[in-house]
Order: structure tokens, then C-alpha cells, then sequence
């Protein structure tokens, strides 16, 4: 009913709810506990070797809950939140976990794969960035011609030519490398890999689109 599309709406279903609030609170221990560095040190996906940490093969889990800043943080959550909600309802809340865990342990492994490649060590993943692609994939290939609103600048899009866009726009500034400090390749990744579920599950029957 319009009702309870409308409840919906303004709910979070509990996986989500429980990712934004998990990651609201690692950020605040790494930025007020005096261990955050350790925190960090340990969790943060570490390429090769770096006086501030070390690799260890949990950190392609642990890595997507660090953020580096109070900004960092906003807009992964509020991305996670908007597209999320959706997937979720749509997906169930078990298999979207697996959706958003998938997408955010694949981009992980595409960054690292391209710094084996580009021989680029010494540097760190962090950030729910990945994860949260694979979500934007996956709402403009569930719903493609729902119309995304831009904040800068303020045009209505449809959702499958943001994702083509977006996806485009990261793909030159990685292979470009104008924007060092971002992990462009591993939203790719995150992309690439929740594309690949999507179309697995459809194999399967699982799911329509």
C-alpha cells in the first residue's frame, strides 16, 4: 500500500541501520581514543611494507569500517543510507550483507591488484567507498530509470547514466592518477564485483531484472 511504501521510506531496515552505526563508532574511537592509531595501524589495509602498519588478511574486512575524516565518513554513510534502503527491502537483509560484503572485499582485491601491477606499495585502503559503489551499481541495474537528483550541479539523472558517468569518471582519474589520495580502482572494483553477483544471482533465478 502507499502507506507502507511511504513507511518504508523514512525506516532503515536493520542491516544498514547496524553498518552506519558500526562505522559511526569506529570513527569515533580512532579519532578520540588514544589507541586510534593502533586502531588503524592493525584494521587499515596495508600494501607491502610501511613503517605505520602491516598486511594481514582480516585487514579485507576490517579496512572498509575506517574512515579518514568526519567527511570521509558523511558521504559514504549518507550514500550507504540512500541506496541502501532500497537494496535491502528488495535484496533481504541476509543476502544484501553478502552483496555489500562482496563488493567491499572485490574492490579491495582490484586495488591491491593494480598496485602489484603498478608496483605502488607502501600505501593504505580505508574507507566503506568500495562497498558503497557496488550499492550505487546495483541500484541503477535494479532500477535504471529512476531519476537521481545531483547536488553539483542540480539536475535530474537517470539512475543507469549516473552509474555509467560515475563509473567512467573514476576509471580516467585512476588511470590518469590526478587524484592519488582516492582508490579509484577499487570503486571500480566494488562495481565490477557487485555486477558480477547481480548477474550470477540472475543465473540463479534468485533475482529478476
Amino acid at each position: 500500500t502507499t502507506e507502507n511504501s511511504m513507511n518504508r521510506y523514512f525506516q532503515t531496515p536493520p542491516v544498514v541501520k547496524n553498518l552506519i552505526i558500526i562505522n559511526v563508532l569506529v570513527y569515533m574511537a580512532t579519532a578520540l581514543l588514544p589507541v586510534g592509531n593502533e586502531i588503524i595501524r592493525f584494521c587499515a589495509l596495508w600494501f607491502g611494507a610501511s613503517p605505520f602498519g602491516e598486511f594481514h588478511s582480516y585487514q579485507f574486512v576490517t579496512y572498509m569500517f575506517l574512515h579518514a575524516s568526519l567527511e570521509h565518513l558523511f558521504f559514504n554513510m549518507f550514500a550507504l543510507w540512500m541506496f541502501g534502503r532500497t537494496l535491502e527491502y528488495a535484496l533481504g537483509s541476509k543476502r544484501f550483507l553478502i552483496y555489500y560484503m562482496v563488493c567491499g572485499v572485490g574492490a579491495a582485491l582490484v586495488q591491491m591488484g593494480v598496485a602489484g601491477l603498478t608496483g605502488e606499495f607502501g600505501i593504505q585502503l580505508l574507507g566503506a567507498s568500495g562497498a558503497v559503489m557496488g550499492l550505487l551499481l546495483a541500484f541503477g541495474v535494479l532500477w535504471p530509470n529512476s531519476i537521481i537528483m545531483l547536488l553539483i550541479p542540480p539536475i535530474p539523472l537517470k539512475a543507469k547514466w549516473f552509474v555509467i558517468i560515475y563509473a567512467a569518471i573514476e576509471l580516467l582519474l585512476g588511470w590518469t592518477g590526478r587524484d592519488p589520495g582516492v582508490a579509484h580502482f577499487a570503486h571500480i572494483g566494488g562495481m565490477l564485483w557487485g555486477l558480477g553477483l547481480l548477474y550470477y544471482w540472475r543465473r540463479k533465478g534468485i533475482i529478476r531484472f
